[in-house]
């Protein structure tokens, strides 16, 4: 895919099947490779239409988004402003929506987050500047949401709307059961989308129950509307709102009505979308064996039969007969799916020494190879790949795991007041002396006091440490010495909040270092792109961006990247290609591994949506992966990790 201004999308269909994917999507879609391209060039259109309005002396008005999918976009408005020139003096901007009650000033605040990624990067005036008030006293909160209707009407409207989409199809902060003819109000915040944003405030307790959005009308009668997605965990939900009847259950299904809007997608957030999931039933194929094992695992999960029972009438039955005109008979097709699916299961992760591998996914030397497993947080290693880290260890290869980021968001206050406690009981009874840290405070008195949200960088230590010694324990327990266990701390995770983290210059420096030290053989990474959080794809786009500078060295020829899914979503079947049997005993140890990582167990600060500890997620995933084998007709094993390579 080229990266140039001029193309930066994904090559369009042709126009024979055009007709038939507007049959499915009711909303344009624009499809790119990754995030950073699709940012890219939303930007360069939001460019060019603020310098064509400057061009006839006019003003234009862009209502704005905020949460982690317009990032870029703004980051990249703030380039064309420094490099070339792009004046902000004709804009005004209003912003989609506020926390409430929350004051502009709290880092937690839209307000905060606008001036601090965009307009204080930028020439605008403060006084074009439009972010809802989330500090009124809530019997003014009526009558300034009217004058907000206003001030937006008295500029002729909103020229370009960006938008993004919630998890349960809001747009703003309209959630489920909001109507078409709504305007800007106040409004109630679905259980999800709190959820979403407890990371942002350090705890679901502590993220409001109340917004202040535009409403759905207002958004409607922006002139055209821009609305992105990225990443796999908006998949479902950016099917049902491109493929679904409009319904105020979802109301980002009323972008249909309007007559000028796009949504922009990642391969990630378009992998559930007709055309990307069985693109057979929109029209003619062409077909390859990577489309062609995607189909037959379908038809055999579909008709619940393993795939060598599948017949001719069930590729007709079910619209797939013309995948089976290039075999001699299904039962062909059968048999050569099948032995690529046979090739992926092994038992050697790091590669079966003094054996032919030509059909096996890694490779037979060197025998005792190199391995650097990536890890975004202290756990995801042992939640994701226990049990493959376990065997490599085993098997004799030199295994160094680095944890990327701290993960000192994801652990209790009341968790740090006991190993501070404990510090603080250490040096009492210990060395004799009495120890009051300024961390021990703030814990109190954060404690003490629900409204107080901030950390000081003291108390982020402390969760750090507690982070670290727990990896360190969990990696032991595997068999690493502590030579081999590296910390990373990448300073992208220590941004003010998750929904304002962007990869860094350092952080991928700090990347290309260690590897270049180690000189893997393998590399593993999480490719786990269903993350709500974003901190699995930014670690991952870190370790892709440095292997990438470093490929020229002859060392690299010999490294192999291989991609694993945590605690969120597994591959498909037909996108494996490495899948390692468990035993019962080895899926215990692995859960043993697991449990040292103790301030994540029973209630995690952050699970998710899931109401499952991250041990029993781990578990069924891989129990799930080991009987979708069984089903599509394989040996039956207790458990398989599944993992993707790849290719540069």
């Amino acid at each position: 895919m080229k990266n140039s201004k001029s193309d930066l999308r994904i090559k369009k269909y042709p126009k024979n099947l055009e007709y038939q994917i507007k049959s499915y999507e009711k909303i344009p879609v624009e499809l790119f490779l990754d995030s950073k391209d699709g940012s890219k060039y939303i930007a360069q259109r939001v460019a060019k239409a603020i310098r064509e309005k400057q061009d006839q002396g006019e003003d234009i008005v862009l209502g704005l988004a905020t949460g982690s999918s317009p990032l870029m976009i703004y980051a990249e408005l703030i380039k064309e402003h420094k490099e070339n020139g792009l004046s902000f003096h004709n804009v005004y901007t209003f912003n989609l929506d506020e926390y409430y009650p929350l004051d502009p000033e709290r880092l937690e605040s839209y307000d905060y987050f606008m001036h601090h990624y965009f307009f204080n990067h930028i020439d605008i005036p403060e006084e074009n500047i439009h972010i809802p008030k989330g500090s009124l006293k809530l019997s003014q909160v009526k009558k300034y949401c009217d004058g907000y209707e206003k001030k937006i009407k008295g500029l002729g409207g909103i020229d370009i709307q960006l938008l993004g989409i919630g998890r349960s199809g809001h747009i703003g902060f309209n959630e489920p059961g909001s109507e078409d003819n709504s305007l800007t109000r106040l409004v109630r915040l679905d259980h999800i989308t709190r959820h979403d944003a407890a990371d942002d405030f350090g705890g679901l307790d502590k993220v409001p129950y109340e917004a202040i959005t535009m409403g759905v009308k207002t958004i409607l009668d922006a002139k055209e509307i821009y609305i992105m997605a990225w990443g796999q965990h908006k998949a479902d939900i950016v099917k049902e709102a491109i493929e679904g009847k409009p319904s105020p259950l979802i109301p980002s299904t009323f972008l249909q009505q309007h007559h000028k809007v796009k949504f922009y997608l990642d391969t990630a957030a378009a992998s559930k979308l007709t055309r990307v999931e069985t693109p057979w039933k929109v029209g003619s194929c062409n077909w390859d064996d990577d489309l062609a094992c995607k189909a037959v695992v379908w038809l055999s999960q579909l008709t619940n039969k393993p795939i060598l029972k599948l017949t001719d009438e069930d590729y007709n039955e079910y619209g797939l007969s013309e995948l089976i005109l290039n075999e001699t008979n299904a039962y062909q097709l059968n048999i050569k799916m099948f032995n690529r699916l046979q090739h992926t299961i092994t038992g050697w992760p790091g590669g079966k020494p003094n054996t032919d591998d030509s059909e096996r996914p890694e490779r037979a030397t060197p025998k005792k190879k190199r391995v650097l497993i990536f890890s975004p947080h202290p756990d995801d290693d042992v939640i994701s790949m226990g049990g493959t880290f376990l065997r490599l260890v085993e098997q004799g290869h030199e295994v160094h795991v680095a944890y990327q980021t701290s993960g000192n968001t994801a652990v209790h206050d009341h968790d740090a007041l006991r190993y501070l406690e404990f510090y603080e009981d250490f040096h009492k009874t210990v060395i004799g002396k009495s120890l009051k840290s300024k961390a021990f405070n703030e814990i109190q008195k954060i404690l003490a006091d629900e409204t107080l949200h901030t950390r000081t960088q003291g108390l982020k230590d402390t969760k750090g440490l507690i982070r670290r010694g727990e990896a360190r324990a969990a990696a032991r327990f595997c068999g690493v010495p502590d030579e081999r266990i590296h910390f990373m701390d990448m300073p992208f995770y220590e941004a003010d909040s998750a929904k304002k983290r962007l990869l860094t210059e350092q952080d991928i420096k700090m990347t290309v270092d260690l590897i270049k030290k180690i000189k893997p053989h393998q590399v593993f990474a999480a490719g786990d792109l269903a993350d709500p959080h974003g901190t699995h794809r930014i670690c991952l786009n870190a370790v892709i961006e440095a292997l990438t500078r470093l490929k020229p060295n002859k060392w690299m020829n010999q490294c192999w990247l291989w991609l694993y899914r945590g605690a969120w979503q597994e591959f498909n079947i037909n996108e494996i290609e490495m899948c390692v049997p468990l035993s019962p005993n080895e899926l215990v140890k692995k859960r043993n591994a697991i449990f040292l990582h103790q301030s994540q167990k029973d209630r995690p600060l952050f699970p998710g949506e899931d109401e499952r500890e991250f041990w029993q997620r781990a578990e069924d995933r891989c129990r799930k992966t080991a009987n979708d084998y069984r089903n599509l007709g394989f040996a039956e094993y207790e458990a398989m990790e599944a993992f993707r390579r790849w290719h540069f």
